[in-house]
């Protein structure tokens, strides 16, 4: 079936052209272009009959967990099935329906065409393929065991997202629960505490200190919304920027680890992706000095990732890893231990594989009691926030008769 392809290329000159051909594929339009003297810089189909499109915002991510677990599964499938790396990535592209991460394929193809090695080509595109994902691809395409490293991929991803799930499922009720206290405060600050500050104002006397403070606050918040509102934006920017810096993320990510409630749910999630990314990374026969370099810029935590720099520098030396590691709190003795007799019995994949996922579980279990932790302390907290209020714009009423006589 003949497509049109929108396609751009660079004449003798270097200059930038734009058109379209009608084709039967992306291979007959580069060729046909060659033969015109141009030098294709991409080849894209246009009206793709490959289903609906999703809409894709500018500030969205190219491809999602999601859609790199689907893509890395069905490659697999693919490759196990006998069809060629080009005719697999050319289905892929064709069937997506994120019409981004399509042309991010596409742009693989094409370069997997001209004799790029199919983990160069990803690499090109580091937003979509991590350095975890090249490294692994790479170490597939050596070994030779591209469909099992592609599966090990989609396991990885799959189980990062179900993590995500249930992390994301404990803080949706407090974060819906604390933008509701923040919706009825506001409303008791610029509509009902200026109705008891005209009527108080009509009395006279002394109002008590709670009630001055309640009134002040609101003629701020009423007359200084904007600066009220601005500090809040910058703060909120201010802070992410902090937190951009080294200095500022290992600082925050030490809070985090020690935070009263949170902190033993941020401490698992980091030592199970930690243990499931070296896994997989060692199963798919990356070595080690790599793997621990990539993993720690993957673990999501500056506190263990530069733990792992300093049992990395100790590999480099000759010494176990099991036995930095124990030199660091932040590894509990039972993961020290079973790493250690991983590495002794020749199965230290399997090993961390177990380890993460015992995390895994205990994330679980965490999350379920968190979640019923939650709930009645957020409930007592918006009673008590909005009882203050109302306590401090009453108080006066208990001496309403004197200000009356």
């Amino acid at each position: 079936m003949t497509t049109t392809f929108a396609y751009k290329v660079r004449d003798r000159s270097g200059k930038l052209v734009k058109g379209s051909l009608e084709a039967d594929t992306q291979v007959a339009v580069a060729t046909k272009l060659k033969e015109m003297g141009f030098a294709p810089v991409s080849i894209q189909a246009e009206g793709k009959l490959s289903g609906k499109k999703e809409f894709n915002l500018p500030w969205k991510k190219v491809a999602k967990g999601k859609d790199l677990a689907v893509f890395s599964r069905q490659f697999a499938t693919m490759i196990n099935s006998g069809l060629s790396l080009l005719r697999a990535l050319n289905i892929l592209s064709e069937q997506t329906d994120n019409s981004r991460f399509a042309a991010v394929i596409g742009e693989v193809r094409a370069d997997v065409e001209k004799g790029t090695s199919l983990s160069a080509a990803m690499a090109k595109h580091p937003k979509v393929f991590s350095r975890l994902y090249v490294s692994m691809v790479r170490a597939g395409e050596i070994g030779g065991v591209l469909d099992s490293v592609l599966i090990r991929v989609a396991e990885a991803l799959e189980k990062e997202l179900q993590l995500k799930q249930k992390i994301k499922s404990a803080m949706t009720y407090p974060v819906v629960v604390f933008c509701l206290v923040l919706l009825i405060l506001a409303a008791m600050m610029i509509f009902v505490v200026p109705m008891f500050k005209n009527l108080y104002k009509d009395l006279g006397g002394n109002l008590p200190a709670p009630t001055r403070l309640l009134i002040a606050a609101s003629d701020i918040v009423k007359k200084l919304w904007f600066l009220v509102f601005g500090g809040i934006v910058g703060g909120g920017w201010g802070f992410k920027r902090w937190i951009a810096t080294d200095k500022g993320r290992g600082l925050w990510d030490a809070f985090k680890l020690r935070a009263p409630i949170f902190g033993g749910l941020v401490h698992k999630t980091a030592l199970s992706r930690f243990t499931r990314t070296l896994s997989v990374l060692m199963r798919s026969g990356v070595p080690i000095l790599q793997s621990l370099d990539i993993v720690k810029d993957t673990v999501g935590n500056a506190v263990v990732s530069k733990a792992i720099v300093e049992v990395q520098e100790s590999v480099k030396e000759g010494e176990s890893i099991a036995r930095p590691l124990e030199r660091h709190s932040i590894f509990p003795p039972m993961v020290v231990q079973m790493i250690a007799v991983g590495e002794e019995t020749g199965a230290l994949d399997t090993m961390l594989a177990k380890i993460a996922d015992f995390y895994d579980q205990e994330i679980e279990a965490t999350v379920d009691a968190l979640t019923s932790l939650i709930e009645p302390i957020l409930i007592a907290v918006m009673g008590g926030v909005v009882g203050s209020m109302v306590i401090a714009l009453y108080m006066p009423m208990f001496n309403i008769i004197n200000l009356i006589k």
